[in-house]
């Protein structure tokens, strides 16, 4: 189901642009209406964050972002956020309290059927604990219209790793599959090696992956690094999405660095995603939504 036509261009006035891209084993081409789908990507929201040179609006960015998504004509089949919901903080009493007012926020989306995933912001210093006091599971899978989620944490181990019995998990899950059922796989770090030296990458993604090429259609969506960027390793492609609350400099640059506010185009970098699908062929639909100023009249 693709958003209607007239809604979209006066959404993209507002919010930004549109990119293409490819989904293995999904078609608008093929499957009847009731196979079509579109679901809504948000990442690191960071909800806590202060700094006002990095984000002069950063208790405005999300409401900002649910507004968006409110207004579709056509809502989607469901939402998910890729982690780092909450920004970091050592007291254990307020990391709660964060998780319950982003929660409280997200609880305005008209769409009620929400994924969440943790990030590292969310979940590192306790292993998750408080996270799934509020958000359930740390990984898990689901099933939507033929397509096989999967979401995976490669953040509540401080060492940035999936570990022995997730990985275990992804084989026995995936082992039920078809070889050519459309997989799409939800996590919050890269599974490749984007830039291990800013902490890019998951410490044993190389294995997840192994254990994803047994399979013919299979994608990633993640967060983490803040922009918009695609990679493929074999004929697994990986898509990032933007933050809601600050842009990060781009793989190779000389160091690692978030990009201050600029004042004359706020909201620049930061956005949400749109992912149109369909079943049963090789194609799909990305629309990269930016946040902008709302302008007067």
């Amino acid at each position: 189901m693709s958003i209607n036509r007239r809604n979209f261009i006066k959404l993209a006035g507002y919010a930004g642009i549109v990119v293409s891209s490819g989904l293995p084993g999904l078609s608008q081409s093929a499957g009847s209406n009731e196979d079509e789908f579109y679901f809504v990507q948000l990442s690191d929201t960071h909800w806590g964050f202060n700094k006002k040179k990095l984000n002069a609006d950063a208790k405005g960015t999300l409401p900002k972002a649910i507004d968006i998504i409110n207004a579709l004509e056509h809502q989607p089949d469901f939402i998910v956020f890729t982690g780092d919901l909450t920004h970091s903080t050592d007291d254990p009493k307020l990391r709660r309290a964060r998780m319950a007012e982003f929660r409280d926020i997200v609880s305005q989306l008209k769409n009620k059927n929400i994924r969440f995933l943790p990030g590292e912001h969310d979940a590192s210093l306790d292993n998750g604990l408080a996270y799934q006091e509020f958000f359930g599971d740390l990984h898990y899978t689901f099933d939507h219209k033929g397509v096989h989620f999967v979401a995976l944490d490669n953040v509540s181990d401080p060492r940035a790793q999936l570990g022995e019995k997730q990985l275990e998990w992804l084989r026995a899950d995936l082992n039920q599959l078809n070889k050519d059922a459309p997989i799409v796989v939800l996590t919050h770090r890269p599974l490749f090696d984007l830039e291990s030296r800013w902490g890019w990458s998951t410490k044993d993604g190389e294995i997840a992956i192994e254990i994803l090429k047994n399979h013919n259609n299979v994608s990633v969506f993640y967060g983490h690094i803040h922009q918009e960027h695609h990679h493929k390793t074999a004929h697994i492609q990986h898509h990032s999405a933007r933050s809601l609350i600050f842009p990060l400099v781009k793989p190779g640059s000389e160091k690692k660095g978030k990009i201050p506010w600029d004042p004359t185009a706020p909201y620049k970098g930061l956005g949400i995603r749109n992912v149109e699908v369909a079943k049963a062929g090789t194609d799909y639909d990305l629309y990269e939504l930016g946040l902008q100023a709302k302008k007067d009249g």
